[in-house]
């Protein structure tokens, strides 16, 4: 079953906080016709909230009978309503009930305390008060979990919350850098960096939570679409064309030559055949991506980069980097990595596409823009010719496709040195 964005207004494919849509069937005729919510205990899950608050606020909204407490899991209103009517009411719910009132996060647990209805935020640390004029609240209020005793929907958010915050205190130990740091996935709640949603710094920040949260059968999608046997790969690799069998070959003094190439060998082959069967490499999906090299378990390594810039892109290549940098910045993330994804496009340029060789420095130049490869990296590179992925005189050639750009580069340091004198 699909799943969509908690805050239907945010359209970023990334977003980390995902429920599935309502499904409803209707039952019944004439007096006793009714509807049945069919998925709506999991989606109440995703919102950290008991199901039996949602139905009654359906109830309150429509004016119409709920059952609020069924053994059989059949959550009913009576008369027949449309899932498009009802998923409408249900941003209503999230607006009131589960929204931050600061930060708009849907990350807040229920709190009742003195008569009141507070929403702590797990995200941001603030504490909102729901409205009590609101019919919900009353029966909020009558129906609180029983004292020391924490409902289901409470556990799940703290949770939640919990492998949040391990997830960046591991992503902040890896990079080296702390919470203040303007370097840091933090820098923007500290005021040193201010990113708008959908950015590409939000999006290499979110990624991973939001391929985390897709549906389990979404993610199986990705993970049959294609049979990753051994020998269902060596078959599918003699029937590929010679340039591309070229291609995949990754080096195998790279990292020893264990077996463990075949995992990237399946992860070209795995994107060469979702290109084709959706048409073309512009409809690969990041996060699709991201997860098969994660199912694979090379999602860190350095040589996924190698095997990416040989499978991302195609002749518009130009055009085609700002849709990967979000993706690419997540996964790029040492010189390592950087040296990899500069030597898998000088083998795709160079051997595979040459007519591209031209257009060298535009891509190194779009590299550069979207942050993917860092200037010392490009200038280090441009230096000095290398036979460690083409011949010696294909590399000397990209290389001098690439000097206009390199001699921008090291043109825009001379004039920033002189401003400084």
């Amino acid at each position: 079953m699909a799943t969509i964005n908690i805050r239907r207004d945010v359209t970023d494919p990334f977003y980390r906080y995902k429920m599935e849509r309502l499904q409803s069937k209707i039952e019944g005729k004439g007096n006793g016709i009714k509807t049945v919510i069919v998925n709506l205990s999991s989606v109440a899950q995703s919102l950290a909230r008991p199901p039996a608050y949602v139905i009654k606020y359906f109830g309150f909204e429509l004016g119409a009978q709920t059952n609020t407490n069924p053994s059989d899991d059949r959550w009913i209103i009576n008369g027949a309503h449309d899932a498009s009517k009802l998923q409408d009411y249900l941003d209503g719910f999230i607006s009131k009930f589960v929204l931050c009132k600061k930060c708009k996060n849907p990350e807040t647990d229920v709190n009742i305390k003195d008569g009141r209805i507070v929403l702590d935020c797990k995200a941001c640390g603030q504490r909102t008060d729901v409205d009590l004029r609101l019919k919900l609240s009353s029966f909020i209020l009558k129906n609180q979990p029983k004292k020391g005793k924490k409902d289901k929907s409470t556990k799940k958010a703290e949770r939640r919350a919990r492998k949040e915050a391990e997830a960046h205190a591991d992503e902040e130990s890896q990079n080296g850098v702390s919470p203040g740091d303007s370097a840091s996935d933090h820098a923007e709640e500290n005021g040193e960096v201010e990113l708008e949603a959908g950015s590409d710094d939000e999006l290499t920040r979110q990624i991973n939570e939001g391929a985390k949260e897709i549906d389990v059968e979404d993610t199986k999608e990705v993970q049959w679409s294609v049979d990753v046997s051994e020998e269902a790969v060596k078959a599918r690799a003699k029937e590929l064309p010679d340039d591309l069998k070229r291609a995949l070959v990754v080096d195998d003094d790279e990292e020893g030559a264990n077996g463990e190439s075949s995992d990237y060998d399946i992860f070209g082959i795995w994107i060469e055949k979702t290109a084709a069967d959706k048409g073309g490499r512009d409809h690969l999906d990041n996060v699709d991506i991201y997860l098969k090299a994660q199912e694979l378990g090379i999602e860190k390594k350095h040589r996924t980069l190698f095997v990416l810039a040989l499978t991302l892109f195609d002749t518009n290549i130009v055009k085609q980097i700002e849709k990967r940098a979000p993706m690419l910045k997540k996964m790029v993330t040492s010189e390592r990595h950087e040296k990899a994804f500069l030597g898998g496009t000088e083998k795709y340029v160079g051997i595979e596409k040459p007519e591209l060789i031209p257009k060298v420095s535009m891509i190194l130049a779009k590299y550069y823009e979207y942050d993917i490869i860092s200037e010392e990296t490009l200038k280090a590179w441009g230096s000095k010719a290398s036979k460690k992925y083409v011949d010696i005189k294909t590399s000397k050639s990209v290389r001098k496709s690439a000097e206009k750009f390199i001699v921008a580069l090291n043109e825009a340091e001379s004039d920033e040195e002189s401003d400084e004198e």
